[in-house]
């Protein structure tokens, strides 16, 4: 059964960076297609990037492409969300997850889960 731990969630202030980790045990990682998604007081989970099996593509949320980056290291079974230039709207529980296949954004569609990493974005 797949295990999956988030880390590096924390209070920051508008216009910081932060780094989010993933660590998943108990899968074939490389075999997964990852992803981020959050979710914020009073609203639904939304996907925020996702990453093929290899690395070579990634898929963002518009509102994030131009500030956050996913990447994943495949021999430490880990995958990051590098989040920049943050603001107080990007405040959210953040979830790692994962899926068989590539593409499926939604969270139904996804395989494991994580517990998420709370951010929290002060203006």
């Amino acid at each position: 059964q797949g295990l999956l731990v988030e880390s590096g969630g924390g209070s920051v202030q508008a216009g910081d960076s932060k780094r989010l980790s993933c660590a998943v045990s108990g899968l074939t990682f490389s075999r997964y297609s990852m992803a981020w998604f959050r979710q914020a007081p009073g609203k639904e989970r939304e996907f925020v990037a996702g990453i093929s099996r290899s690395g070579a593509r990634t898929y963002y949320l518009d509102s994030v492409k131009s500030r956050f980056t996913i990447s994943r290291d495949n021999a430490k079974n880990t995958v990051y969300l590098q989040m920049n230039s943050l603001k107080p709207e990007d405040t959210a529980v953040y979830y790692c997850a994962a899926d068989l296949r590539e593409s499926r954004w939604s969270p139904s569609n996804m395989n494991y889960w994580g517990k998420g990493t709370l951010v929290t974005v002060s203006s």
